[in-house]
């Protein structure tokens, strides 16, 4: 085990961070990825799914300043600024797609580097609750970050962005290219994480652990949402299954009806339309 089964200490210990997302809009150049998305990150952990190319990894990039974006975004009621460092200054961190380490520096120089804004006399206590978090990294702190396992070097990924103590914690595909043991680390960690108070959210491939771990979800297709609400009723949803989880549309339920019904309802009607251009 990569962590400790304990409380964690790293996270943020003040008031847990609410976003509240209108018409998003972003892209790359003249190409428009996400048209007029609304949503709310709230206290806890909240899982975005969809196909690949549904613009999920684009709405990160969007929020963590690192594309352009039009539309409303508010942190707690006020605005959230547009440039990254200004956003990781506001609590917002991001753990991309890939880890995107430093691999010729060791883990300690990683860590160091997540805490690049935090006063200096700070870090050291910064980097020491996270040690403490993850005692494996204290035992690898001088071991090249690019010698490492893909599960451990996203452990030190997501330890790095914890230094910052963010209150808004954003993991892309934190699963991808491990083995099943290891993912269900990362989401137990995520789930720890938010349950010590830090926000989370959360775009993940495997559709049913991230719904297992998680408290909301939303669905992105082709750069809309089409579907959202809690977690577990999700997990049931009829159009959930069949799309995602290989489901048979004969295990339709009374509750996988009560997940955004109209939104649902826009999501069969396109899995209709795909089945006939067939």
């Amino acid at each position: 085990m990569h962590w400790r089964d304990t409380a964690f200490e790293l996270g943020s210990r003040g008031r847990k961070a609410h976003l509240t997302v209108r018409g998003l809009a972003a892209g790359y150049g003249p190409f428009m990825v996400l048209r007029g998305v609304d949503f709310e990150i709230k206290p806890g952990l909240t899982v975005i799914l969809g196909p690949n190319g549904a613009g999920k990894t684009t709405l990160l990039r969007a929020l963590s300043g690192l594309i352009a974006r039009a539309g409303e975004v508010l942190l707690d009621g006020e605005d959230l600024p547009d440039v990254t460092h200004e956003i990781v200054r506001a609590g917002v961190a991001l753990v991309p797609e890939g880890r995107q380490l430093f691999s010729q520096m060791t883990v300690l120089e990683n860590l160091e580097l997540g805490g690049w804004l935090v006063p200096r006399a700070e870090r050291p206590a910064r980097i020491e609750r996270v040690m403490n978090d993850f005692p494996k990294l204290r035992e690898r702190a001088t071991q090249l970050a690019g010698t490492m396992s893909g599960g451990e070097q996203q452990m030190v990924a997501v330890a790095r962005a914890m230094v910052g103590a963010p209150r808004l914690l954003m993991l892309d595909e934190p699963s991808l290219g491990l083995a099943p043991r290891m993912v269900d680390e990362l989401l137990t960690i995520a789930r720890r994480i938010a349950d010590g108070g830090t926000t989370v959210l959360m775009v993940e491939q495997n559709v049913k652990k991230a719904l297992a771990v998680a408290d909301r979800g939303y669905v992105l297709e082709r750069g809309a949402l089409v579907a959202s609400g809690p977690a577990k009723l999700l997990a049931r949803s009829t159009v959930i299954r069949e799309a995602y989880l290989g489901a048979e549309s004969s295990e339709t339920t009374t509750a996988s009806r009560a997940v955004s019904a109209t939104s649902l309802r826009t999501v069969e009607s396109r899995m209709d339309r795909g089945s006939s251009a067939q």
